[in-house]
């Protein structure tokens, strides 16, 4: 006899009975009584109920376990133990309080640090600090720049010293070197200073000259290298100075290279044009005293030459005065010019008007020192001119002041002796002391006494060897030849060189 499914009472109560442990286990399902005829369908759907079970019961179980230890977080052997984020922020404010206070306690202002990456503790502080003072900086040198207080001494302070020693800057130079330009410490050597130190010698400027290029102006280290640099270079090779020159010209003032062309280097040149020289003439002058750029033009060169006016320059003689002494216009020159006046007037009663014609003569004047120049007054005296005749030769050839007093001597020996002219024919033609010499009075005078002739001291010396042998061939002296006496030529700051090289830049209408 057969018994159906309805026969079964509450089957699914005791398969699934969860406090019976037997139900744990798949096993008991195996020991049904199979006279009780239960179909496969329905084993394998109390298997999976039971299995299911036993993964709530299990899952239950971890859960606990995890309650457990969430309720043991403030143990610091829990593996969920972290700090907040806040305290995390506090610890950090207390750290960065204590390096302050550090800072605050050996005279340094840390107010420009807030935001800046600092030590975490007082220990690695005193470090930079004692490393920044082993370089010659003074608690005011960091004061001035407190954010190189930023730079670690093993990643940046110590990798940018090493390479400027091996380009050769000198360590005497480190101190005056971080004062001007504290900022390279922040710089990477591969990234920042390497390829500006590759520009420069692009430039022309010699490897051995680098290390004194980057000692006068450190601050290049930091310009872009297609900036100003570029564009300063370009335009003087523009107005005719040499590429040849460059290298020279930068070695000498590389200053040059951080000034702006439409703001400082073209309105100088300009400028100096209006005075009546020309644009060649102040490339030349360039060349030979690239420093004249850094006078400031409003600043300094423009009152100098109102001062050049006010003491009776005549305006004329600006562009043959600036052209001989190119520095006068950075000097504190109306001091100098007040004072060399009242010196010379004092020694040779000179006026105001003829020591103007002095200065444009020799505008080197302004910057003698009187002790020399008392000196050289002195032995003319001795030599047997009147006050009245050293006024007379002091305003036609100032170079009296400033020639090497041995070499006049000498000169004036042989005038006496050998020539045995009259002191007259120095007063008139006193630039005879300007002249070699072995090299050209010596030979000179040997060869017009030979010819039997009488001539002045002007007409024998004041012309070129080639001149003078012409002369030589002449019957009779012929005055109209006489040659002005010397002066200044602007053209020879414009005579053409063989090898210049031509400019590709002819037009600064770009700079502006």
């Amino acid at each position: 006899m057969k018994i159906g499914y309805n026969a079964i009472t509450k089957p699914s109560f005791l398969l699934v009975h969860p406090e019976l442990p037997a139900l744990i286990s798949c096993k008991p399902l195996k020991i049904c009584n199979p006279v009780l005829g239960i179909p496969r369908s329905h084993e394998k759907f109390i298997g999976f109920v039971t299995k299911s079970q036993y993964s709530t019961f299990e899952r239950t179980s971890k859960m606990d376990t995890v309650r457990v230890g969430r309720k043991g977080r403030g143990s610091s052997s829990s593996l969920y133990s972290r700090p907040s984020l806040l305290e995390m922020r506090n610890e950090r404010i207390e750290n960065r309080d204590r390096v302050y206070e550090f800072l605050r306690s050996i005279g340094i202002v840390p107010d420009e640090l807030d935001g800046l990456e600092l030590p975490v503790t007082v220990e690695v502080m005193r470090e930079r600090v004692d490393f920044l003072h082993n370089l010659g900086l003074t608690i005011e040198d960091i004061n001035n720049y407190p954010l190189v207080l930023g730079c670690s001494v093993k990643k940046n302070m110590i990798p940018v010293l090493d390479y400027l020693g091996k380009l050769g800057v000198r360590k005497s130079t480190f101190t005056d070197f971080l004062r001007r330009y504290p900022q390279v410490l922040h710089a990477s050597v591969v990234v920042d200073l390497a390829p500006v130190v590759k520009y420069l010698q692009g430039m022309d400027i010699k490897p051995n000259d680098i290390p004194r290029v980057l000692e006068r102006y450190p601050e290049v280290l930091g310009f872009k290298l297609e900036g100003t640099m570029s564009t300063s270079v370009a335009y003087l090779v523009g107005i005719g100075v040499a590429r040849r020159e460059i290298g020279g010209v930068l070695t000498r003032y590389p200053k040059i290279l951080g000034m702006r062309v439409g703001r400082v280097i073209k309105p100088f040149v300009e400028y100096l044009e209006t005075l009546g020289i020309p644009r060649l003439a102040v490339a030349r002058l360039i060349e030979r005293r690239p420093q004249i750029l850094g006078f400031g033009l409003e600043e300094r060169v423009k009152p100098n030459v109102e001062s050049l006016l006010e003491f009776h320059v005549e305006e004329a003689s600006l562009a043959s005065a600036v052209a001989q002494y190119p520095e006068i216009l950075g000097l504190d020159l109306k001091s100098k010019l007040h004072s060399q006046q009242s010196l010379l007037k004092s020694v040779i009663d000179l006026d105001p008007e003829e020591f103007g014609g002095v200065v444009e003569k020799m505008p080197q004047v302004v910057s003698l020192s009187k002790t020399p120049l008392i000196k050289h007054v002195d032995f003319l005296k001795n030599c047997g001119f009147s006050l009245q005749q050293l006024r007379k030769m002091i305003v036609g050839c100032p170079q009296l002041l400033a020639l090497n007093l041995d070499i006049m001597r000498l000169g004036f020996d042989f005038f006496q002796t050998e020539m045995g002219r009259p002191l007259d024919d120095l007063v008139d033609f006193a630039a005879f002391f300007t002249y070699g010499l072995e090299s050209t009075i010596k030979p000179r005078h040997k060869m017009v006494t030979k010819r039997g002739l009488k001539c002045s001291l002007a007409w024998m010396l004041n012309c070129s060897d080639e001149k003078f042998k012409q002369r030589m061939d002449y019957d009779t002296i012929d005055l109209e030849e006489m040659d002005p006496e010397p002066s200044f030529d602007m053209n020879t700051l414009m005579e053409p060189r063989s090898d210049e090289s031509g400019s590709d830049y002819d037009s600064d209408d770009d700079y502006v």
